[in-house]
């Protein structure tokens, strides 16, 4: 009786440390500061490494299948991608989960136009210091982090394509 007990524990807490971690309550700031470089693969094979996108606003979103809000806002930085990318912008997808199982399950029924990318080790999230799910960061063209948002809820959306707008004008 203890160990159905310990265990049921054990899974009470992982739910509510998941629930933490896949936070609702969103938060924005401006941040300042190069953008630290990575290079990770893609769904596709091929390697992206951010400075490549040098001279481009690049919004970076750490994101896991898991997570709710993660899933409710893809089909929104999809829209931005599509609708910002003549204007030199770019939309980076870093999955953080350590198998690709459930990012292909989740994008082959909301499928994206930009790149999705792997970090099943979590180096790249260490570098940027995530620790809610979804975590946004925008970089301006010169690779500069300008913006840090935190969580996801209805209508932030409209925070990320302000944030947008002002950069691809810079």
């Amino acid at each position: 009786m203890n160990k159905n007990i310990s265990q049921s524990f054990s899974r009470l807490l992982m739910v509510c440390l998941v629930s933490l971690m896949c936070i609702n309550l969103a938060s924005a700031a401006a941040v300042k500061g190069p953008a630290p470089n990575f290079t990770l693969k893609s769904m596709s094979g091929k390697n992206l490494k951010l400075s490549e996108l040098a001279g481009n606003v690049v919004l970076i979103n750490f994101w896991a299948s898991w997570c709710g809000p993660c899933r409710e806002e893809m089909p929104y930085l999809n829209a931005l991608h599509k609708k910002y990318a003549p204007l030199g912008f770019t939309v980076l997808g870093v999955n953080v989960e350590e198998q690709l199982d459930g990012a292909m399950g989740f994008l082959s029924n909301v499928p994206v136009d930009f790149p999705i990318l792997l970090d099943n080790q979590n180096k790249v999230s260490k570098q940027y210091k995530v620790v809610a799910m979804p975590t946004t960061v925008v970089v301006d063209r010169d690779g500069n982090m300008r913006y840090l948002h935190k969580g996801y809820k209805p209508g932030d959306e409209k925070k990320y394509r302000q944030m947008v707008k002002k950069l691809v004008r810079e």
